[in-house]
């Protein structure tokens, strides 16, 4: 038994650091870029009855939150009792997990002396599971790849080498998929051994007593901040680009009784194409908008995100039946945040950002000869808008907010696959005027090696659809996309980037903040000498 509270709070750091650990190993073992340099990864530890009790700080809000609610599935399939040492788990339905099948979640159990001691997940991007790859054109969820029920892994040990085998003869990228689905397995492991060393540290045999105090202390700190909001019901509107149509994302927060419920009632009928989003990648960044606005000092887990409730109609584009296509619910999944700052910026003035530029990633494949044969070739890059500026600062630029995703470097995209980064800078100007100017987007110029020909999934928004200023401040300048050559770009959909011309990205600039007469004499000094005039 732990004998007092600083052991507790003691334990509970040290289970964010085995978190984090897991997340690093993952990283240094992964074979592909978007894990590796981008950190497209969540990792978390979790008890018996499935509540998150710590998580990484590397990772995304949108696999983190979905990882939450994913655990409870496996136990579903596979419980507890029925776990054996060195099993472990793999699933990438959307509904049951983060929302696309590019997404793998995988659960660990941990043992501590011969008994299960928690549960270790993680999900992580992999680069291509087949089907049309990843991008917004597919119609139906069967074109998108293989779909993973929930599978065993490995069994006490032995790798599930013929799931392994299907799931890398349906990619494009077959080492990286198979040497990332080892590397999440070895973090789930290493996770295990690293917990079991702590409880023997703190000379217990299970988290029982910890998951109890932390679930329970972070549901009363968050509800003691929701407590603090007035109480009523606030609305927003926000509209995004979308597919075949505009994208009207209808959302009422309702404050009150010590939570927090969002509804999306009104908001747009499920698209005909991959933008649609499942209701737990929905959940998961609404959460997020609220989580980082009204309670960001309180640890974010299973406590922590249960005063929240998020309703959206069934059917809508944020809550579609299966099969719908959903490939590229980020795109829609990503403006979640911002549709909830309208409201929290109606019940806590100055706390909100104004809207941000968001992340481009274009998925771009080829075929390249090796030592007289051809392979197909696929890489997800990262891309990111400005940010929203603050009530207190400038918006950050070229930040990909909400994702939290790090910018690959060039020259690990260009060690991985014949792909030329002709320019890649910020964009001046692009960030909406203020009193705090928006983040700036970026300008991205890409070539194949000596001007191959590319194929590029196109997955933009924010190019109909500016980012909004917030409290007077102005809108961030839209998305553009085009050939060097000069012939447009559509901003979604499989398009080709002819033998010897490149693509063009010039991405989104976040909103500004505030009238921009009272942004202040040192700043406009700083833009001129930075060339960021608006």
């Amino acid at each position: 038994m732990l004998r007092r509270a600083l052991d507790i709070q003691l334990l509970w750091d040290r289970l964010i650091a085995v978190c984090e650990e897991q997340a690093l190993t993952m990283v240094r073992a992964a074979f592909s870029p978007p894990v590796r340099e981008g950190g497209d990864l969540s990792a978390g530890l979790f008890d018996l009855r499935g509540r998150m009790l710590a998580q990484a700080v590397t990772g995304t809000p949108g696999h983190v939150n979905t990882m939450a609610s994913a655990v409870p599935h496996f136990l579903e399939r596979f419980p507890i009792s029925s776990m054996r040492e060195g099993d472990s788990f793999i699933t990438n339905d959307p509904w049951l997990a983060s929302g696309h099948l590019h997404d793998v979640t995988v659960l660990v159990p941990a043992f501590h002396r011969g008994h299960i001691a928690g549960l270790f997940a993680a999900t992580v991007h992999i680069v291509d599971v087949g089907g049309r790859g990843m991008g917004t054109d597919a119609r139906d969820l069967f074109e998108e790849g293989v779909r993973l029920p929930h599978l065993h892994l490995s069994r006490q040990g032995e790798l599930n080498a013929d799931l392994i085998a299907i799931i890398c003869a349906n990619s494009r990228e077959p080492d990286q998929i198979e040497g990332d689905l080892l590397a999440i397995l070895v973090a789930g492991e290493e996770g295990a051994r690293r917990l079991s060393d702590a409880l023997e540290e703190f000379s217990i045999a299970d988290l029982d007593e910890a998951s109890d105090h932390i679930c329970n202390a972070s549901e009363t700190a968050t509800r003691a901040a929701i407590a603090a909001l007035p109480p009523g019901v606030y609305r927003n509107h926000l509209r995004t680009d979308g597919y075949e149509a505009p994208v009207d994302i209808h959302v009422v927060m309702t404050v009150g009784n010590g939570g927090i419920a969002l509804d999306f009632a009104g908001t747009s009928a499920r698209s005909g194409y991959g933008v649609n989003v499942v209701l737990a990648y929905t959940t998961a960044y609404s959460c997020y908008g609220l989580k980082c606005t009204v309670a960001p000092h309180v640890p974010n887990n299973w406590g922590s995100l249960r005063p929240f409730t998020v309703t959206a109609p069934e059917g809508c584009i944020l809550n579609p039946a299966r099969p719908a296509p959903v490939s590229a619910r980020h795109i829609i999944g990503h403006a979640l945040p911002d549709a909830v700052f309208g409201c929290i910026a109606q019940a806590m003035p100055g706390a909100a950002p104004a809207e941000s530029g968001m992340m481009w990633n274009p998925y771009i494949r080829g075929r390249v000869a090796l030592e007289g044969h051809s392979r197909d070739w696929e890489i997800f890059c990262f891309m990111s808008g400005g940010m929203g500026a603050r009530a207190d600062a400038d918006g950050l630029d070229a930040t990909a907010f909400p994702a939290g995703i790090k910018n690959i470097p060039v020259e690990s995209i260009e060690a991985a696959c014949p792909l030329v980064f002709w320019r890649k800078e910020l964009r001046p100007g692009s960030g909406g005027a203020g009193r705090h100017r928006g983040g700036h987007g970026q300008i991205v110029e890409i070539g194949g090696l000596d001007d191959r020909a590319l194929r590029v999934q196109a997955m933009f928004d924010r190019v109909e659809n500016p980012a909004r200023g917030r409290d007077g401040g102005g809108d961030g300048q839209a998305g553009f996309c085009r050939l060097a050559s000069g012939i447009p770009f559509r901003a979604k959909g499989l398009q080709d980037v002819p033998t010897g011309d490149r693509l063009v990205l010039e991405l989104p600039g976040g909103g500004g903040y505030g009238d921009p007469a009272d942004r202040s004499h040192a700043d406009r000094a700083r833009d001129a000498a930075e060339d960021f005039e608006p």
